[in-house]
């Protein structure tokens, strides 16, 4: 199970028009990763529980045929007495309860991962662990540096790994460890029975919390694998910047390679009087006229223009910007609508100091 439900607040306003697991690492969305993941592990079925934008995973993803693998999707919402479609998440544990009561799909051992990281996590070594242990639950937890614990749900264990309780996002000199909760869990299909029916209920803050109370066997497997997290703005820029630079596991990137670390699309127009200093993706029919700089990491969006003497540096300009002459974009984020930048400060491009030098394509 994919979890694809939530609204992603922290993200916008990536998420005013796309589902989080929708964001592109350059022009692959994030549940792509995931589906591939599961593919290369022998996973054959799949599902996920949508709401906020779901449609558009789905139109994207299908019924997995091009996978060679079978998604189905839970929707999460309802129509009003008008007709309209109306989310309504039920929490990470209670989309899970939704699809078994709805679709009796969880009858074996089972993964869930949540729709908006990128892992290379060895899912066979996992679940070895798990059916070692006779879990009825397993956790896969990641160490991280005791500076960054305040950023994660921390789980404390014994010396065989079961899991005695939990901190949420302590602060370094309060952490009982550096053991992150990564969002990646085994299950074995009683888990369902600690879930209340017809109710919001979350994996992480109540459903685990209660298998602690129960005395159930609740395990986490520490595991050394890349967990990239798009938890904030910021954290999806330097993802892109690590993509650029090719240090995202297994991830090729799509595009003719021209040199060392730069990649165009069809169609794309570079003028010999531009300058380009890699790693730098342009897409498909983009233009970049003379005297532009584009300084790497940088992506370039399709049939965005980049105008006479504009710099781009440490940037990501989406599809169907033009940036006007004449000015410099410095570790940001530029989409027709909106910027955002490497800080995490983020804005609407009408009232924004840029909206002078941004234009959108499609309304030329």
């Amino acid at each position: 199970m994919i979890l694809a439900a939530g609204k992603g607040t922290r993200v916008k306003p990536l998420t005013n028009h796309i589902p989080k697991p929708m964001i592109p690492i350059i022009d692959k969305p994030v549940v792509e990763f995931l589906i591939e993941l599961l593919v290369k592990h022998g996973i054959k079925e799949v599902m996920l529980n949508i709401s906020h934008l779901g449609w558009k995973i789905q139109e994207f993803l299908g019924d997995g045929y091009r996978y060679g693998i079978h998604i189905g999707y839970s929707f999460e919402g309802h129509y009003d007495a008008s007709g309209n479609l109306i989310t309504e998440p039920i929490g990470s544990a209670g989309g899970m309860k939704r699809i078994q009561q709805k679709y009796g799909f969880f009858d074996e051992t089972f993964i869930v991962l949540c729709g908006d990281a990128i892992v290379d996590l060895d899912i066979t070594k996992a679940l070895n662990f798990h059916r070692s242990h006779n879990a009825i639950a397993t956790i896969i937890t990641k160490e991280v540096p005791a500076e960054m614990v305040s950023n994660y749900g921390i789980v404390v264990t014994d010396i065989e790994g079961r899991v005695k309780s939990f901190q949420e996002k302590p602060s370094p000199h309060e952490a009982l460890s550096r053991v992150a909760n990564t969002g990646i869990y085994i299950f074995e299909p009683d888990i369902l029975k600690y879930v209340p029916t017809d109710t919001f209920y979350d994996i992480g803050s109540q459903l685990f919390p209660a298998l602690v109370k129960a005395g159930a066997q609740l395990y986490a497997f520490n595991m050394d694998f890349q967990w990239l997290d798009i938890g904030r703005n910021s954290d999806y820029l330097k993802i892109l910047e690590m993509a650029l630079k090719e240090e995202i596991a297994g991830f090729e990137i799509h595009g003719k390679r021209l040199s060392e670390k730069l990649w165009i699309g069809a169609g794309t127009r570079i003028s010999p009087e531009a300058k380009l200093v890699p790693p730098v993706w342009i897409g498909p029919a983009a233009v970049v006229e003379k005297n532009a700089e584009i300084i790497g990491p940088a992506l370039i969006g399709a049939n965005a223009v980049i105008s006479e003497g504009t710099v781009v540096k440490n940037s990501y300009i989406m599809d169907y910007v033009k940036l006007l002459p004449g000015i410099t974009f410095e570790k940001m984020l530029i989409s027709p609508e909106y910027f955002v930048k490497l800080s995490g400060e983020n804005g609407t491009i009408p009232c924004s100091p840029y909206n002078a030098f941004v234009k959108d394509v499609r309304s030329q």
